[in-house]
């Protein structure tokens, strides 16, 4: 779970990746650098996250079978809502009981 700024979005074959400049990490089980690119697994714009806009993120790490693959994937059922101090009020008291 982390705050992101959407910084570009490009789609590659039947999926969407978003360049994400990470603000602010919440919970993590793997490290994030400061730039980090999200996949989404479609081209339909769900979830719509605009360029320039600062969202809430949680994203799983996807690594293939063959382990060639390692990347933050958003899933159909992921998190990603815009981001507002009240998000950020809810994620840091959630952070204190998990």
């Amino acid at each position: 779970v982390f705050q992101g700024r959407i910084l570009a979005r490009r789609l590659v074959g039947q999926e969407t990746r978003y360049e994400v400049e990470v603000k602010t990490p919440y919970r993590h089980r793997f490290p994030l650098v400061p730039r980090e690119y999200v996949w989404v697994p479609n081209t339909c714009g769900c979830p719509p996250l605009r360029e320039g806009g600062q969202y809430l993120l949680m994203a799983r790490r996807h690594v293939n079978y063959e382990r060639t693959l390692n990347r933050l994937l958003l899933q159909d059922d992921g998190y990603a809502r815009p981001w507002t101090p009240r998000e950020d009020r809810l994620v840091r008291e959630a952070a204190r009981h998990c």
